[in-house]
């Protein structure tokens, strides 16, 4: 564990306008890598705007390594077809983490980043205080297809006798 800088916990909540892959409909799921890891959320049958609500977590050794999400179509009979992917930067977001902040009103604004050319956002992503931690709630434009948006929250877990974000170089 003493590579392990810390654990991210990312919540892929939903997808929004996505590609039917199917006759009008699609049976979604998110794969999830980061590194070696590999994780994916369960499909949600016959679904276009899904909604997964679901938690899963990554450790961190390399803040400069993306998490790749690609979503895509669950077919029985066939290679499941790829909706489109997008990646996210932890930088900024591990940034906000670092300057160990505390005792924040709820819903306070600790950073805005911006959607640029060089990430996935559909829109601005704030890093907010929420119940003692630092979350990022961000929109991410699907790449490689038509359209196609997903929500994700990711949250930074310390973890113990970790050397966690002290002296990484950003």
């Amino acid at each position: 564990m003493d590579s392990v800088l810390g654990l991210i916990k990312l919540r892929i909540k939903k997808g929004t306008n996505l590609k039917a892959c199917d006759t009008s409909s699609s049976d979604p799921y998110v794969f999830v890598t980061m590194a070696e890891q590999v994780l994916k959320t369960g499909v949600v049958k016959d679904n276009c705007n899904p909604e997964w609500n679901e938690e899963l977590t990554l450790y961190v050794k390399d803040v400069n390594i993306p998490i790749h999400l690609t979503v895509s179509d669950k077919d029985t009979f066939s290679a499941d077809d790829n909706m489109g992917d997008a990646e996210i930067d932890l930088k900024p977001y591990l940034r906000c983490v670092k300057m160990e902040l505390s005792d924040l009103p709820d819903g306070h604004v600790i950073k805005i980043i911006y959607p640029d050319r060089t990430n996935c956002l559909a829109e601005e992503s704030n890093c907010i205080w929420k119940n003692g931690k630092i979350v990022q709630e961000m929109c991410l434009r699907l790449r490689n297809v038509k359209s196609g948006e997903i929500t994700v929250e990711i949250e930074w877990v310390s973890v113990t006798d970790s050397k966690g974000l002290s002296e990484v170089e950003f």
